[in-house]
């Protein structure tokens, strides 16, 4: 039992000092070092911890990935090295540096309001006019088909609905008719338009049905601070009749605060409902809405969510199955993360939608809003400390499961050059 004793004594003091190592500030430092670092595209360098004025950072010799000045490393061109801690030239600890060509995005996830000012004016459908005996839509009589755009009347652009009246009512008094262009697709047609005098209405009509302007809430994906271009909703802002892209002549983003949200259901999905926050002035303008979203140019920083510093955008080969987190808002304008699950990721080369299936796994967003709901487009997608894509669909018979877009495409469509940016950055 005496001979026991002193490894039983032993063993108490390498548990003790065991337990110990993490109030010694030095051996603490030391084994909080990384043995990988990875670098992207920043203006700001890397600081990291020299331990002791004894001991020494070397980076490996005969390389130009990285630049070593005053504990803080530069990246220079993007490959692998390694930097070494040293005493009197005694190798302690070998870190791996990768300089990553990544492009970083400040993730976004806050909620907007979207309002778009269509190309001309929409035709989004047909009514008779002109007395019992004798109804007809002109419009519709001249081949003007629902989802065309009316461009100009009488060598006068139209911009809005205010713009038709007069021209209408001056073609109708004086039994003139008006020369009509509109478009459809990539066409412009032109056709001469009589107008009908409405009984009912007690004035001329086109027995057209049109809008100019559309208006919603989606989720901000990302925006650069470097070009102040953003993307948001990852998919494509359509007309709520003709179910037509709306071609947009220019638009705008406001802030908006989630005021409920109704919950999805198999076969019903749900919604955020939100107030516009116009008060507070225009975020910024729109420029593009297209398969892949809308985007354009901020006027004003975003309010930040959990997730504000930039991160490195990955490849759509870099998306794997597994967990992941998005960010949206279910309540006011609090940004927050929530766990989703990737199913399913498609390696696309070339840019198209639905790249993704995700699965909504966080307890409390589907207790919530019982999985993906309209407004939650443009969601972004973090996984492994980079942003991957952006939520755009839920599947109909299942609200906790939907789609996602590849980050790369929605960058291409910003028109953001995201490749090989680190030489040009340096």
């Amino acid at each position: 039992m005496k001979k026991q004793r002193p490894k039983y004594i032993m063993g108490i003091a390498m548990i003790v000092f065991v337990l110990l190592i993490p109030f010694f500030p030095t051996i603490n430092n030391f084994l909080a070092i990384p043995t990988h670092l990875t670098l992207y595209t920043s203006e700001e360098p890397v600081v990291i911890n020299p331990l002791s004025e004894r001991v020494k950072i070397v980076a490996e010799e005969e390389q130009d990935i990285i630049a070593l000045k005053d504990n803080e490393i530069f990246p220079v061109n993007f490959g692998e090295t390694e930097v070494t801690y040293k005493y009197n030239n005694i190798p302690l600890k070998r870190v791996n540096v990768n300089v990553d060509d990544s492009y970083q995005v400040i993730p976004g996830g806050q909620s907007i309001g979207v309002n778009l000012q269509t190309l001309g004016v929409l035709v989004v459908g047909y009514h008779k006019v002109g007395d019992e005996d004798n109804l007809m839509s002109p419009g519709q009589d001249i081949g003007i088909e629902i989802g065309d755009s009316i461009l100009a009347m009488n060598d006068h652009e139209i911009k809005s609905i205010e713009d038709i009246a007069p021209i209408v009512e001056e073609a109708g008094s004086t039994n003139e008719a008006i020369d009509v262009k509109f478009k459809r697709d990539n066409k412009v047609f032109e056709e001469k338009l009589h107008p009908k005098f409405d009984q009912k209405t007690d004035g001329y009509r086109l027995g057209l049905y049109i809008r100019d302007s559309a208006a919603g809430i989606g989720t901000m994906t990302f925006y650069d601070p470097i070009t102040q271009k953003y993307g948001a909703l990852g998919h494509v802002i359509s007309d709520m009749d003709t179910r037509e892209p709306i071609e947009i002549d220019s638009g705008t983003i406001v802030r908006s605060t989630i005021t409920s949200i109704q919950k999805g259901d198999n076969g019903i999905p749900g919604e955020k409902r939100a107030s516009f926050n116009k008060k507070d002035g225009l975020l910024g303008n729109i420029t593009k809405n297209s398969s892949f979203g809308v985007f354009g140019e901020l006027a004003e920083e975003l309010k930040s969510g959990p997730l504000s510093n930039p991160l490195p955008v990955a490849k759509p080969n870099e998306v794997k199955e597994g967990p992941a987190k998005i960010l949206t808002v279910i309540d006011g304008e609090k940004i927050e993360a929530f766990d989703v699950e990737i199913i399913n990721a498609v390696e696309q080369k070339n840019p198209a939608t639905k790249g993704m299936v995700l699965s909504i796994t966080d307890e409390r967003l589907l207790k919530e809003t019982g999985g993906i709901v309209q407004g939650m487009s443009g969601s972004p997608i973090i996984q492994n400390d980079k942003l991957i894509g952006a939520v755009t669909h839920v599947f109909v018979n299942d609200p906790t499961s939907g789609y996602g877009i590849h980050i790369e495409w929605m960058l291409d469509e910003a028109g953001i050059d995201h490749v090989n940016t680190l030489n040009k950055a340096s």
